[in-house]
Parts: C-alpha cells; structure tokens; sequence
C-alpha cells in the first residue's frame, strides 16, 4: 500500500501521509494540511478522526475485540484483578506480585481523604446528584496536596498520584452514596481488599467473594474504552497543563451524560416506566421493532461495537450468578431478564446486531446490590479512573504535546452594522 494519500483541491494536488496502527488500522495524517492549503476538515463528533497517537486500548467494533496493552478483556477479567489492570494502563505492564502488594499497601495509606472533603460532601443537599458531589470532591482534593499541581510533574510525583487518586476517589465515592442515605460515613477497611473494601465502605459489611468478584470484573471492565467522551475531555483538560484532580473532575462531568456513562441508569429508568406500564416487556419489545414510535431500548446495540460487546460476554455470567445467589425478588429484575432472553432470540435484534450491552447487565448488578439508580454513574466513574489517569499521562508525554484547539466552519451572519 503506498505510504501517502493524493488531495486533490481544484487545481492543487497534495500529497497527505498515511500512518498505520500495530492492528492495521489506517489514517491520513492531515496535520499539516491547513498550512499548505487553507482548508480544514469537517467531522461533526469527530467520529472519523484520530486526534493522538495511543498505546493503550485497542478495539474493533467489527469483531467485537477490546484489548488493554495487547491483552484481551477476556482474559484480564479471567486472570487479573482491577488494581492489576489498572496498574497494567498506568504503567504499561502487569505488577509483579511484590509490585502489586506495594501498590495496595499505598492504596490503603490513601483511602481515608482529608476532612475538608468530608464537610464538603455533608455541606451538599442530601438529594443532590452523586455525580456532581464526586466531581466538585475531586476538583476541590486539589486543595489538599499542593505539591502535585506542578506544570511539569517529575516522575516520582506521577508515581504518588496512581495509589493516592485510586485510594481516594474510593472513599469519596462511598461517602457520597452514605450521604445520599443520609449515614455518617464508614473509614476504611485495611484488612479488605480494594473492591471488598469499597462496597464495606458503602454498606459497612465485609461482602461475599462472588459479589466482591463480580464488582472487580465490572470495573475492570470500564476501565478503559478508547478515546471515548470522557476519556477525550481529560486529554482535552489536560491539554491546557490543568492538573490531574482538574482533569479527572472534567472527566466525570462528561461522564454524567446520559449519551455516555448515564446510560446504565437509562436502562433501570426504561425498566422502572415498564413495570409502570403493566410490566408487560412484550409490548415494549413490539415497540423498539416499530420504525414509526420513538421508543428506543436502553442497554441493546453500542455505537463502537457492530457485534456482541465483549465487556457483555464476560459480565453476563457474572450477573446470573449474582441474581441467583441473592435470590433478589425484584419485579424490575424480572423484566429485564424477559427483554434480555427475548431480544437474545428474536431475530429482528439479531439481524440488526442488538445484543444487550455492558450498561445493560451492570444496570442489573447494581440493582440487585441494592445501589440506589442516580449512584450507578459513579461506579462507572470509579472503575473509568485508572483509564483517565492513563490517558492524560500518555498525553502529557507525548513527543510535541500541544494543547487542544479544533477548528470550525463559522456560518453566521457577516458585516452587521450598529
């Protein structure tokens, strides 16, 4: 294949690089385009273009493949804990064992956050949504350890940030959902592992290993996606030299959207107006078919993924094991396990490849753990960070980093007069 790509502009011919990935993805390089030609590209959402260079996470939608550093999901979620992927995006390779025992003594020393957070989080209304305590806890950490909010961090202060954000977006997550209950805030468990330890925070139980397990599995499998919307806000953010609580604080905001991490808490709301309905999914079912309601089913297709999404291969049975081992009688359970073996089998969902996604199934996890719907968003937060923390390194160490600063075609009006 030849190297360069040929642009042919009215008269002016150029001639554009092409540079190819280690999967065989390809992309013309139009970097320098509008200083040899004046034009620009148009690209509403940006979805046709590569805005950097990464190491990190790979997928192929067509195939349904998601790798983190050359490994499968698969097989991270099979053999590896969610500290070990985590430290695996951060760093670039999996601990070793005493790697990993060091990395969760640093975590421990981390995961009791400083007092002027905890009157922060009181200080919000007890209704006010999760998500915008986490991110106003997080910017405001900033506060407390001036000595990482340097322009140009060195090494070692990249190295205290990995244990202290995991350590404390932990325990600012639970202390939100107790607040949320209107409970006094449980300290951390040394003794407990970091996912187990997590959920005693929340509930002050030590949980079971399955569902301790089943937790792991689901944040490892939101760990990373790509240059996703949030995972691009952090590159963005951090673009501009902010800090790394600044960035992460960006990240979770673009997080609450609902077009991206709040569509887990879609699915429990389309199954909350279900069983409002009459319970009756069939209906519901008939409904996604017709091209003329708007109805659309929450959890089913992905815009990345043209096959099965493979975080929902490997969470499903997980989730089934969880549901039968709580034995939770829950009639919005029920439905989604009626949509669930009915689009599974129909063969309009499977012509159109939509298969229940991994915010379908850990909709249902959470529901089944009791975790109140506007929570679920912070999870998914929790289990995101390590990807944050990986892509804003990666881009601050990049050769020729530069600030983000996109384009635009400007179609407004031209020569108003006062």
């Amino acid at each position: 294949m030849s190297k360069s790509a040929k642009l042919i502009l009215g008269e002016n011919e150029i001639e554009l690089p092409i540079i190819e990935g280690t999967e065989s993805e390809k992309a013309v390089d139009i970097s320098k385009l509008r200083g040899q030609t004046g034009f620009i590209t148009f690209d509403n959402g940006l979805g046709n273009t590569g805005a950097c260079l990464s190491n990190i996470t790979f997928i192929d939608g067509e195939k349904g493949i998601l790798k983190h550093r050359g490994y499968l999901i698969e097989n991270l979620c099979e053999k590896s804990s969610f500290l070990e992927v985590s430290s695996l995006l951060y760093t670039g390779k999996l601990p070793s064992k005493t790697e990993l025992e060091n990395l969760k003594n640093q975590i421990k020393e981390k995961s009791t956050i400083p007092e002027g957070i905890k009157k922060l989080i009181k200080s919000f209304p007890q209704d006010a949504h999760p998500m915008g305590i986490t991110s106003s806890a997080m910017v405001a950490l900033s506060g407390h350890y001036p000595h990482l909010l340097d322009q140009d961090l060195s090494d070692q202060q990249k190295e205290e940030l990995f244990p202290l954000m995991l350590g404390q977006l932990k325990t600012i997550a639970a202390a939100v959902y107790r607040h949320g209950q209107g409970k006094d805030f449980i300290e951390s468990n040394p003794e407990l592992d970091y996912t187990a330890d997590f959920l005693y925070m929340m509930n002050g139980d030590k949980p079971s290993d399955a569902v301790a397990k089943a937790l792991d599995v689901l944040l490892i499998l939101h760990a990373d996606h790509e240059q996703n919307c949030s995972a691009s806000t952090v590159r963005v953010v951090g673009s501009s030299k902010a800090n790394l609580f600044a960035s992460i604080s960006a990240g979770i905001d673009a997080l609450w959207g609902p077009l991206h991490g709040g569509a887990n808490q879609a699915v429990l709301e389309m199954l909350d107006a279900i069983q409002k309905d009459g319970g009756g999914y069939e209906k519901f079912i008939s409904k996604a078919k017709d091209k003329e309601d708007p109805f659309r089913l929450m959890g089913f297709g992905h815009r990345v993924y043209k096959n099965f999404d493979p975080r929902a291969k490997v969470i499903k049975g997980y989730c089934d094991e969880i549901l039968e081992k709580l034995n939770v009688e829950d009639p919005l359970l029920d439905i989604a396990k009626g949509l669930e073996t009915t689009a599974l089998s129909d063969e309009y969902f499977a012509k159109r490849k939509l298969f229940p996604n991994v915010d379908f199934y850990s909709g249902i996890i959470y529901k089944a753990l009791g975790i109140p719907t506007n929570m679920f968003t912070v999870m998914f937060a929790l289990g995101r960070q390590p990807g944050w923390m990986a892509q804003w390194k990666e881009m601050l160490e990049a050769e020729g980093m530069r600030i983000t600063r996109p384009r635009q075609i400007y179609q407004g009006k031209t020569d108003e007069k006062l």
